[in-house]
């Protein structure tokens, strides 16, 4: 495709004017603009098996159209092309190698992002700059830097971006942020997140490269690495490629898994779009399996990684544990409610328990949290009604730059004092953690 320099220019100076902004967190509803086509048009960006899912939900929504998909890889390319058209039942869909082709075209209204977390911010920033509309999967970005330059860009643009966070679509862990939020279990004293390993330095052997991959591109903002199958296993896959173990390319479980049970552990503290002040590194912060990590907040709570339940909340009256189909109220020491094992507690369902815990403790509450009941179809509401959605870009942002700062705590033994509302260290830390060094022409100044 032809460079389309001005375009070019005008996101990169977008992001480097908004490296020093704040997260805000303004009104639920913008002010009036022009409204998108009666068929949301749409573009996909990196066909995995994670965006096979997320495309095929899309299609199955009659407000939208998908118009073209985009892979370095020309098999998954092509097969996400064929999945299109098959469901418009014509060969319409284009299947590109260069994203901008889509972000930087006026043929599409929003964009759905499913890359490896590398290039989340650098495809985010040149499609919300061109005035188009983000689905982003998690973690919203690769380092805190990205985080702040993408709140910054999707604000000044008025767009839209929902992080996929989809945990809080799901009934069980809302129900379990309203317990902790009305105080039904007291005063919150800690946190416990469990979620696997830190990510390690890339060090898998080089393989030959085979014919219809550009590595090149592939690595793009990060280093040009030797390619491996590991990162990258040619053409249609069903597994999930462990370049998210790599700190070139993700941040480990931490930023996996972390991105979604730190990001309930935010809801039910009501911290979304802050953040912890401190961050303590554990004895061994430095063995591969290490846990211990915390990150402290204003109000005295603290959060550790551990291996533990899923997200489990500690407070002066009692306890709430939430997982994906799990749910447990603990009060005085007694279970009140709960499904956990589905051998062990047969004859009741995990919506039977959250909803008996809700028409108990929750019937007059004072906070209700944003109620949706799927993150897609909320991204699509709110495109239309430009209000802004359940994971919001400032929100993404600030739960990715919590797991990011626990990555520290375990990369650089790194304890340290942080101002989360200027994104920055007040004591100790190095600066240097927050971004990374970008190669080429893919940069978030």
């Amino acid at each position: 495709m032809p460079h389309k320099h001005a375009s070019r220019r005008r996101f990169l100076t977008a992001a480097a004017a908004s490296a020093a902004a704040p997260f805000i967190l303004p009104g639920r509803i913008w002010s009036a603009e022009t409204q998108p086509s009666a068929r949301l048009r749409m573009g996909f960006i990196g066909m995995g098996t994670q965006s096979r899912g997320l495309l095929n939900k899309f299609l199955g929504d009659e407000s939208v159209i998908v118009l073209a998909v985009c892979d370095v890889d020309t098999d998954r390319r092509n097969a996400a092309k064929e999945t299109v058209d098959k469901k418009y039942e014509n060969k319409d869909c284009k299947a590109v190698n260069d994203f901008r082709e889509i972000t930087e075209s006026k043929d599409f209204d929003a964009v759905c992002i499913a890359t490896p977390d590398h290039w989340h911010a650098v495809i985010s920033i040149s499609a919300l700059a061109n005035g188009k509309d983000v689905y982003c999967e998690k973690p919203l970005t690769h380092n805190v830097h990205e985080a702040v330059a993408v709140t910054a860009v999707a604000r000044q643009h008025n767009r839209v971006l929902q992080t996929g966070s989809m945990q809080r679509s799901s009934s069980e862990f809302r129900i379990a942020c309203e317990l902790v939020r009305n105080g039904v279990i007291g005063e919150v004293k800690r946190v416990e997140t469990s979620f696997g390993d830190p990510a390690k330095p890339n060090a898998n052997p080089e393989e030959p490269l085979q014919p219809g991959l550009d590595w090149d591109r592939w690595c793009g903002p990060g280093p040009l690495v030797p390619y491996s199958s590991v990162l990258s296993p040619r053409g249609v896959h069903k597994g999930f490629p462990q370049w998210r173990m790599t700190r070139e390319f993700g941040g480990g479980m931490i930023t996996d898994w972390g991105a979604h049970h730190i990001d309930i552990a935010h809801w039910g503290l009501n911290v979304d779009g802050s953040g912890p002040v401190e961050v303590k590194a554990p004895a061994e912060w430095d063995s591969p399996k290490a846990r211990g990590a915390q990150l402290i907040y204003a109000n005295g709570v603290v959060l550790t990684h551990v291996n533990g339940k899923g997200c489990s909340f500690f407070g002066t009256e009692g306890e709430v544990h939430v997982n994906r189909g799990k749910f447990e109220l603990v009060l005085d020491g007694k279970r009140r409610f709960g499904f956990w094992d589905k051998e062990v507690d047969k004859g009741t369902s995990l919506q039977r328990e959250y909803t008996l815990a809700e028409r108990e403790f929750l019937a007059n509450a004072k906070v209700k949290l944003y109620n949706s009941k799927d993150q897609i179809q909320d991204f699509l509401t709110c495109v239309k009604s430009r209000q802004q959605p359940v994971c919001d870009v400032a929100i993404g942002a600030s739960s990715a730059i919590a797991c990011h700062l626990m990555n520290f705590a375990y990369w650089y033994g790194g304890s340290f004092k942080w101002d989360p509302a200027k994104s920055n260290f007040v004591s100790g830390g190095d600066p240097k953690w927050l971004t990374r060094e970008y190669r080429g022409e893919y940069k978030v100044a």
